[in-house]
């Protein structure tokens, strides 16, 4: 039998608390708030950079191929790649897919309100689920009428409010060119991405009219876009696709593109840290001064076991299993607590942010299984690792003068 176990069972479930009673509550609850905390920053910093991260993948792909070009301008120099080196690309591991685009800069001049934008050509390759995630009203293209999809044209919300438009709409961009050039849209659907710079700058339409007012051959783009699986192998794979790309052609990634976004995004993994460090700290201060009244409160049953030949060891597990008994209490209601608060977000969106400054308008939430029970297993084993320093104090105790401490 194991005597240590059943001694602090007995004492945790029916033993007689004075003081303790309420040091033990205060220990638990700070065990509570400490894990949900945790589970919330791991959840909330997850959840955050994961849709960030989403919209700049989904809009600008995550490589980037255009042709070198000294010459800064929003009209990249087109390119076409040959039909053996896209396949190579396709053959990747971790290549997604490829979709095509070119970007030429337009003026909107309608309602008595001038509006400069960049019209970003795309085709039917393009992820049409990520266009539907970002869409308010409408519809996106519809690139199965190739006259029609030229004619079609996506606008942001901001854009919309802007020139006071609404789906159906129709408008005239003009292209400053030799000779200008203009053309006719209808608003097939108006978007929102929550990010601002790109709200006010992009429309988004077919690239075949791009082609026809640059005068490209069918099969030239400005560029290719290239999705990967895994995220976590984007330099390695930026690396990879630059050496089958031919000389004249540069990959960048999105990292690399949208630097500002990412070192921010970054910056947030160190303010979690912090959190998860000061909760610790807070949890296991906690439950160092409940051991230490515990072992207090119970001095003559310690003198009483010494007396009886036990040994320092041995007392010291009784009250190591009785602090983990209320590390579990505390983990079992902080994971309730915040899988509670996790839930209620998830499902319903209450907590809301500035989406003028942190590119959207709720609190994303988003946690793995494994995240959960690693931090558990985390919090517990150092908790009790913590604990067995207190536990020592038992070693000090004269069993005489403990018999006698009342």
């Amino acid at each position: 039998m194991n005597f240590p176990y059943f001694l602090a069972k007995r004492a945790a479930v029916s033993g007689k608390r004075t003081f303790s009673g309420l040091i033990v509550r205060v220990a638990i609850g700070a065990i509570t708030l400490g894990v949900a905390a945790m589970l919330l920053s791991i959840a909330v910093l997850k959840g955050f950079k994961g849709e960030i991260t989403a919209k700049q993948r989904g809009f600008f792909g995550d490589i980037v191929l255009n042709n070198y070009d000294l010459n800064v301008s929003y009209e990249p120099t087109p390119f076409v790649l040959t039909p053996s080196e896209v396949q190579k690309l396709k053959e990747l591991p971790d290549v997604s897919s490829i979709r095509y685009f070119a970007t030429k800069p337009g003026i909107i001049n309608v309602n008595s309100e001038v509006e400069g934008v960049l019209l970003k050509g795309i085709d039917a390759s393009y992820d049409p689920h990520f266009l539907n995630e970002l869409l308010v009203e409408g519809q996106t293209i519809d690139f199965s009428d190739s006259t029609q999809a030229a004619r079609q044209i996506l606008i942001s919300q901001y854009t919309a409010n802007r020139l006071q438009l609404r789906v159906g709409d129709d408008f005239i961009m003009y292209f400053v060119q030799e000779p200008v050039r203009l053309r006719k849209f209808q608003i097939a659907g108006i978007y929102h991405t929550g990010v601002e710079e790109l709200d006010k700058t992009y429309v988004i339409g077919a690239i075949s009219l791009i082609r026809r007012l640059n005068d490209w051959d069918k099969d030239q783009v400005g560029g290719y876009e290239v999705a990967i699986g895994n995220f976590n192998k984007l330099t390695e794979m930026t690396t990879e696709i630059q050496d089958i790309l031919p000389v004249e052609v540069d990959a960048v990634n999105v990292r690399d593109q949208l630097p500002e976004i990412f070192q921010w995004l970054d910056l947030l993994d160190v303010n979690t840290v912090i959190i998860l460090i000061l909760m610790m700290v807070v949890a296991t201060v906690n439950m160092i001064s409940a051991l230490l009244i515990m072992i207090l409160e119970r001095t003559s049953m310690i003198g009483l076991l010494k007396a009886l030949g036990y040994t320092d060891g041995g007392i010291r597990k009784v009250f190591l299993y009785q602090a983990a008994y209320l590390i579990g209490l505390g983990l079992l209601f902080g994971n309730l607590l915040g899988g509670g608060l996790y839930w209620f977000q998830e499902q319903t969106r209450y907590f809301k942010l500035d989406e003028a400054s942190y590119y959207i308008s709720y609190i994303p939430v988003s946690i793995g299984l494994m995240e959960v029970v690693l931090l558990n297993i985390g919090v517990a084993v150092v908790s009790l690792a913590v604990l067995l320093i207190p536990s020592y104090l038992i070693g000090k105790i004269s069993p005489i003068k403990a018999i006698r401490f009342q």
